[in-house]
């Protein structure tokens, strides 16, 4: 979903050209009808199946985008000349990194382009985020997570993120502390890579709020593969997921779906 980093989160509904605002519709019966149709967002052949949100399974198997090292960038092989695209890698990979703390359902670790702040902190729904350390490529930061990973999460509980019940944190002295931790992993990579490479930042960090009228006490979840039209109230926007009174729908995972939406009073 297409967002502003605005007070709350502005979200808008990508279908086709067009692009639905959401935070007007709270409060409003939404409904969204899946026609059967998944087009590849790369190539728009008609898939059976749609793959890593949103591919056709050529474009699975072809693109670096898809690649597994995406997932774990600590496994990126560009430095060995067998990146799918190597172009693609100089645009995405090959560029200055972001290795962030987040709260998003406790304290967790991530990283991102240094472009994609805050969107990427947005997606995880963190209600805060502070910036750690810029490193010079995706996969210098993945070897900088893997080694803060000892000592702190790398993933969001998703289902506690949609509840809204997060704990306060101190991000600033979270930053200092896990500095501390891995100060011994990062004279490592400095070592390896060059001082310029890993450099520490004493940005400020950033709070998010979202737009949510009612936080669901209990999680259910819409799948469009199992029933093709999904409706009620929209109560709250968070993360990648709509929270309608019926369940949560994530709106990502069915990238490439071909749906009518539609809006109106209760």
């Amino acid at each position: 979903m297409p967002v502003q980093a605005t007070e709350p989160v502005e979200y808008h509904l990508a279908i086709g050209d067009t692009r639905v605002p959401l935070n007007g519709l709270l409060g409003q019966q939404v409904r969204i009808e899946f026609g059967g149709v998944i087009r590849c967002i790369h190539c728009d052949r008609t898939t059976r199946k749609s793959f890593n949100q949103g591919y056709c399974y050529p474009c699975f198997r072809r693109l670096a985008a898809c690649d597994s090292c995406i997932v774990s960038p600590e496994k990126c092989h560009f430095h060995l000349g067998t990146c799918r695209e190597p172009a693609w890698g100089e645009a995405h990979c090959m560029v200055e990194h972001v290795v962030y703390l987040a709260n998003s359902s406790g304290l967790k670790v991530g990283i991102t382009r240094a472009s994609q702040v805050p969107t990427r902190w947005i997606d995880q729904g963190a209600i805060e985020a502070i910036p750690m350390l810029r490193v010079a490529s995706r996969y210098l930061a993945g070897l900088v997570e893997v080694a803060c990973k000892s000592h702190v999460a790398d993933r969001t509980n998703w289902r506690a993120m949609l509840k809204g019940a997060v704990p306060e944190l101190d991000l600033p002295t979270e930053r200092t502390r896990l500095l501390s931790l891995i100060a011994d992993d990062l004279d490592a990579l400095r070592r390896s890579h060059g001082e310029d490479a890993i450099r520490p930042v004493s940005e400020d960090g950033r709070a998010l709020r979202y737009p949510v009228q009612v936080w669901p006490d209990r999680i259910k979840t819409h799948n469009l593969d199992k029933t093709l039209e999904v409706e009620g109230v929209l109560e709250g926007i968070k993360g990648q997921y709509l929270i309608l009174d019926t369940g949560v729908l994530n709106v990502r995972k069915f990238t490439g779906y071909e749906v009518r939406f539609r809006a109106g009073p209760r």
